[in-house]
C-alpha cells in the first residue's frame, strides 16, 4: 500500500469520528444546560475549551454566546475541528482512496455532506438542533457499520481502526477533563446539582450510561463515571479499549513494534479514582498528559508509515 493512501485512510477515519463526536458533544451539552436550574451558570464557551480552539475562536468572535459557539463548532469551514470542515475532509480523503474502501461509502459520504451543509441552520438554531445532530450521528454510525461489515481486514482496515480510535481516545479525555474542571470550579452550593447532571450526561455523550450501570452495578456519580470511561476493558469508547484497539491494529502492519510499545505504555499509565477527593486538578493534569501522549503517538504513526524513508513504502 502506498504511504499516501494509508495516511488518507487514517485521516478519513479520524475526521469521521470527529464529526460524530462533535454532534454527540453538542447534543448532550444542550441537554445539560436544559436540565440545570437557571441560577447555575455553565457557559457554552466550555465547548470551545474542550476542543482546544480558544485562540482560533477568539480571533473571529468577541461574543462567547451560544450562537457564535454553534457557528464555530458546526458551520465554520475554516475551522479544521468544525463539523462541516471535518466532513469535507472525510469526503476529500475518501475521494482519493475509493479503490480501497467499499464503493457504497462514497455515496453515503456525499449524502451526509449534502444533508449537513443544506440543513446547517437547524444545528445553529436550538429548536431543531437535536433532530439535526441525531441524523448526523446515525449517518456516521451507518458508514462505520458498512465498513465493519464489508471491509477486508487488511492494511486498509488497520489504518482505519487506528485513526478512529486515536480520535475517540482524544475526545474521551477532553470530555472527562471538561467535566472535572466544571466540578472543581463549582461553588459549594452548586456542586451537588452540577455533579448529578454532568456525570450522567458525560456517559450519555459516549452512549455508555446503561452499560456503565450494568457493568459497575451501582448508581452513577463522578467516581463511577471516571472509573468506567478510563479503565473499562470492554466498552468501545473507554480510554483503555481505544488504546488496545490502536495497539492491536498496528500489529498487522510492518515495523509495528515502536507504535505498539507506545500504545501499551499509554495503556499502563493509569490514574486511580477511588473517591470524590480524586476528582481534582491532578486528574485534569493526567488527562492533559494523555492528550499530549496521543499527539506523540500520532506523530509516531506518521513517521512509521506515512513519512517512511527507509526502503520500500508500507
Amino acid at each position: 500500500m502506498l504511504s499516501r493512501v494509508a495516511e488518507r485512510l487514517f485521516w478519513s477515519a479520524r475526521y469521521l469520528e470527529r464529526v460524530e463526536n462533535i454532534a454527540r458533544l453538542v447534543s448532550v451539552y444542550d441537554e445539560v444546560l436544559f436540565d440545570l436550574p437557571r441560577d447555575v451558570k455553565v457557559s457554552w464557551y466550555n465547548l470551545i475549551e474542550i476542543n482546544g480552539c480558544v485562540e482560533e475562536f477568539g480571533a473571529i468572535y468577541k461574543d462567547q454566546g451560544e450562537k457564535n459557539v454553534m457557528r464555530f463548532l458546526l458551520a465554520k469551514e475554516d475551522n479544521p475541528s468544525s463539523l462541516l470542515s471535518s466532513l469535507l475532509m472525510v469526503k476529500e480523503n475518501i475521494r482519493t482512496t475509493r479503490d480501497v474502501v467499499p464503493e457504497e461509502m462514497w455515496e453515503l459520504i456525499n449524502e451526509l455532506c449534502q444533508y449537513a451543509k443544506n440543513n446547517i441552520q437547524q444545528g445553529i438554531n436550538r429548536s431543531n438542533r437535536h433532530a439535526y445532530l441525531n441524523a448526523i450521528i446515525e449517518s456516521c454510525q451507518k458508514i462505520n457499520g458498512l465498513l465493519a461489515d464489508t471491509m477486508s481486514r487488511d492494511e486498509s482496515w488497520s489504518f482505519n481502526v487506528m485513526g478512529r480510535y486515536t480520535e475517540r481516545a482524544d475526545m474521551c479525555t477532553r470530555i472527562l477533563d471538561s467535566a472535572v474542571i466544571i466540578s472543581v470550579n463549582a461553588l459549594p452550593e452548586e456542586k451537588v446539582v452540577l455533579d448529578q447532571a454532568i456525570w450522567s450526561k458525560v456517559l450519555k455523550s459516549q452512549s455508555g450510561y446503561l452499560t456503565c450501570q450494568r457493568t459497575m452495578k451501582t448508581g452513577i456519580d463522578s467516581v463511577v463515571a471516571c472509573q468506567f470511561l478510563l479503565g473499562d476493558q470492554n466498552f468501545p469508547r473507554s480510554l483503555k479499549f481505544c488504546l488496545r484497539q490502536i495497539k492491536t491494529a498496528s500489529t498487522y502492519l510492518p515495523r509495528y513494534e515502536a507504535v505498539a510499545k507506545s500504545a501499551e505504555a499509554l495503556r499502563a499509565k493509569t490514574y486511580e479514582v477511588e473517591s470524590e477527593d480524586d476528582i481534582n486538578l491532578s486528574l485534569s493534569e493526567y488527562l492533559n498528559d494523555i492528550q499530549l501522549a496521543l499527539i506523540d503517538l500520532q506523530s509516531q504513526i506518521r513517521d512509521t508509515w506515512f513519512d517512511f524513508k527507509h526502503g520500500e513504502a508500507a
